[in-house]
């Protein structure tokens, strides 16, 4: 070039030195080249633009993930990319080799980025050279690194040997990735192959239980602690002349056998097998010790982990029992789910116990704490509780004399709060026949009743303190009836609070699974669900749908770290009651008419009565009208009020509901044993008495007094859709007064 001749344009110059230019745009997904770079690809030398599938198919499939991964660490440390890329035919030979140099920007909107650079062919060594020194494509300290810390994030994800075992058949090494692997354990004196990939089932049977002393580079490694590298047939059969023919079949060329090593102990072997020559440079060398020894610290954690499920299971199987044989008219579906971390046992438990009178017993409850010291606790408690039950005891003396046991078993009388444990419980006696239920309650939370039309209702039970806090304590016993068709659950408070729910809205999120499952209830041709109860395997998927709900999706089949929702342990009972003559598997197209629940309020316990304005608020939970809702709850809070204070019976609360949605009718009943009846009077504005009855004629749709053999009844109907003309109507024969 001569002074003052313009400058030759840089595509003359990149012509010149035969280098092409090249544009990659991952969000479009195209890669555009000029001449020069369209013919170091195979293409016709002109201009053209090709799919990111096109260019990628006339690469290397290794090469092109590593300029992934190449691409990625320069867009994080803001450098350039550089790798070395194997152009291939469309028979699938080496054409050439180029180095490509680019300069990748990040698009953080469209979450994409752009590489301009330019491809330049470079010269490959010889046949006789390669296993000396082969070629790495890419830059190799960046290659390495990205891949190492990649391999050490999937290694530590893994959860069991043969996740282990998966992440290791998918590492690709840069520049040298196997096709064969195999991981051999120890079993006493003796080789094993724990898990092997590349190869047909029944490859590994020669070198499984292979003797520790026999002449094969696996064995040495695990006797020796030290790797062996083979970098060519010749080598193998030279060290190892006995053991070369069950590795000739396989037709490889090099191999590397590294330790398996943890807190100095060599646990096993790794086996990388290679179809062409490698010769292990130091760098390689390094790479496949830092994965064996990820490995093995992976396949120690899983082997631990997988001890303690076992341990965990077996405590599990032990401790909790089966559910016992068939009782006729009734299902029975129980769950347990232990926490999320530790040995996952603790201290809640189920039980379901045959007593001496026929009838059977429901037994859940909640030891505190989630240790091994809860679980052995719950283990005694409820073999405690099993021997008082068979005994006869009713459930109020069941749960006091096992209350003076936990207290007598964790009190220490040099030191009264050494370690002193408490134990939630809910004993129910049951009586298949007449659906009778007599419940004792110590501190756990109230049972629920699914009723036959979905409706979810939380039955308000007596209760005493924990289990183990008062070795004197009384347990007063509440009666209930279980409907034809009702399903009622059990829970420990693991059930209700997980998620950071209160109890409040945990039994929220409880009620609308339960609820809601009526859907999945349905047959197949659309017909509504049973009028007689879930069957068998219904009742399971209600169990199961109940753990769902909580848990949602299990986080151990979805990619990524264990995020597990499990704070505490679950307990669920359920218990279904068939259709009087049918059985809880029978199927029908008709829903239950009747909506029924009854409670009753003794005079010493006055504060029932909130739990009877509850009630009543969920048996409306869908009424047509709220005012009409929040009458009915006025109107059986100053029932239940009148009762208490003007006579000295208890109160029998029965509220009934009848008809199709929409056109629905409540009918509610407060019954006493007094022969009082009740006068209606015109309060002054300033009265503190005297209402009821005006509220009662004001706001019911019906209403009247029913004088009874031992008592009377005091009752009223609300329509959800009102008389015409918006009249109150009374009951033809019931007195007025």
């Amino acid at each position: 070039m001569r002074t003052g001749e313009p400058l030759p344009t840089v595509g003359d110059v990149l012509a010149a030195l035969a280098t092409g230019l090249w544009h990659w745009d991952s969000a479009a997904g195209t890669v555009t080249v000029d001449a020069e770079a369209a013919r170091l690809l195979g293409l016709p030398p002109e201009p053209t633009t090709l799919t990111q599938a096109g260019a990628r198919s006339r690469l290397h499939p290794v090469d092109w993930n590593e300029i992934v991964s190449v691409v990625q660490l320069a867009v994080t440390e803001d450098t350039l990319a550089e790798v070395r890329i194997r152009v291939m035919d469309e028979r699938g030979r080496v054409l050439r080799t180029v180095r490509s140099r680019s300069k990748p920007t990040i698009d953080p909107e469209r979450r994409s980025y752009e590489l301009i650079g330019t491809l330049q062919e470079v010269t490959e060594p010889s046949p006789q050279t390669a296993a000396r020194n082969p070629t790495v494509t890419g830059d190799w300290r960046r290659s390495r690194e990205a891949f190492l810390l990649d391999a050490g994030r999937a290694l530590a994800e893994a959860r069991s040997t043969e996740e282990v075992l998966r992440v290791a058949a998918g590492l690709a090494m840069p520049g040298f990735s196997p096709d064969g692997l195999a991981v051999f354990g120890v079993d006493g004196d003796r080789l094993t192959v724990i898990g092997h990939h590349g190869h047909r089932d029944g490859d590994e049977r020669p070198f499984t239980h292979m003797p520790l002393n026999t002449d094969y580079p696996a064995a040495e490694v695990v006797r020796t602690g030290r790797a062996v590298y083979l970098s060519s047939p010749e080598e193998y059969k030279d060290r190892y002349p006995t053991a070369w023919p069950l590795a000739e079949q396989f037709a490889r060329q090099s191999w590397a056998f590294l330790p398996l090593t943890v807190a100095g102990r060599t646990m096993g072997a790794w086996m990388a097998g290679f179809t062409y020559p490698v010769s292990f440079t130091p760098d390689e060398r390094s790479v496949l010790t830092t994965v064996a020894r990820m490995l093995a610290q992976a396949l120690s954690r899983a082997g631990a982990a997988e001890t303690e499920r076992e341990l965990t299971d077996g405590l599990q199987r032990t401790m909790l029992p089966t559910l016992g044989p068939e009782i006729p008219g009734m299902t029975v579906a129980a769950r347990y789910v232990p926490t999320g971390g530790g040995l996952q046992v603790g201290g809640d438990w189920y039980d379901m116990i045959a007593l001496p009178n026929g009838r059977f017993a429901l037994v859940i409850g909640d030891v505190q704490g989630h240790d091994v010291r809860a679980a052995g606790l719950m283990g005694q408690l409820r073999i405690a509780l099993r021997a008082y039950a068979s005994e006869g005891h009713r459930p109020d003396a069941v749960l006091s004399r096992a209350s003076r046991f936990l207290h007598g078993v964790t009190f220490d009388s040099d030191n009264d709060f050494s370690d002193l444990r408490f134990a939630t419980c809910l004993y129910v006696e049951v009586d298949p026949v007449s659906g009778v239920l007599d419940i004792a309650r110590a501190g756990h939370p109230d049972p629920a009743v699914r009723m036959a039309d979905g409706t979810v209702l939380v039955r308000p039970t007596a209760g005493g303190l924990p289990l183990g806090v008062d070795p004197d304590a009384d347990y007063p016993t509440t009666r209930l009836v279980l409907e034809p068709g009702e399903t009622m659950l059990l829970c420990t408070d693991g059930l209700i609070e997980t998620g950071g729910h209160d109890l409040d809205t945990g039994w929220r999120r409880i009620r609308s699974i339960l609820e809601s499952y009526e859907d999945a209830d349905e047959s197949a041709d659309g017909t509504a669900p049973s009028a007689d109860g879930l069957a068998p395997e219904g009742l399971e998927a209600l169990a199961d749908a109940l753990v769902r709900g909580v848990h949602g999706p299990s986080s151990h089949h979805t990619p990524g770290p264990l995020a597990d929702r499990r704070e505490d342990d679950i307990a669920i009972l359920l218990l279904c009651r068939a259709g009087e003559g049918r059985g809880c598997d029978d199927t029908t197209a008709v829903r239950p008419p009747v909506r029924r629940t009854a409670l009753t309020v003794a005079q010493a316990e006055p504060e029932r009565i909130a739990g009877a304005r509850q009630q009543v608020r969920e048996l409306l939970h869908d009424w047509a009208c709220d005012d009409q809702a929040h009458s009915a709850v006025l109107l059986v809070s100053e029932t239940l009020t009148n009762v208490l204070v003007h006579t000295d019976a208890d109160a029998l609360l029965v509220a009934e509901m009848t008809g199709e949605n929409g056109k629905r009718r409540l009918r509610i009943e407060v019954m006493d044993t007094s022969d009082d009846l009740p006068h209606k009077r015109r309060p002054g504005e300033l009265a503190s008495s005297g209402r009821g009855l005006v509220l009662m004629e004001l706001l019911a749709d019906a209403w009247g007094v029913d004088p009874r053999g031992d008592g009377k009844s005091i009752w009223f109907e609300l329509y959800e859709t009102a008389p015409p003309d918006g009249s109150s109507v009374v009951r033809p024969g019931s007195p007025v007064v």
